[in-house]
């Protein structure tokens, strides 16, 4: 996980409202994209919570 480690949780929650607002446009054309899409972001985002908080 050296790559977990080198990221700042800045990237993480960006990657987070990305992912957040692709699942949001094509909501209505692929729904299992859609919750697939809901997923990584809600990974992204707890990820980056928790890195930001081991830093302190």
């Amino acid at each position: 996980m050296n790559f977990y480690k080198n990221i700042k949780p800045i990237h993480l929650y960006f990657a987070s409202i990305i992912a957040f607002v692709l699942c949001n446009i094509i909501r209505d054309k692929n729904l299992i994209l859609y919750y697939i899409l809901l997923l990584i972001g809600a990974i992204f985002f707890i990820l980056g919570f928790f890195k930001g908080r081991s830093e302190r």
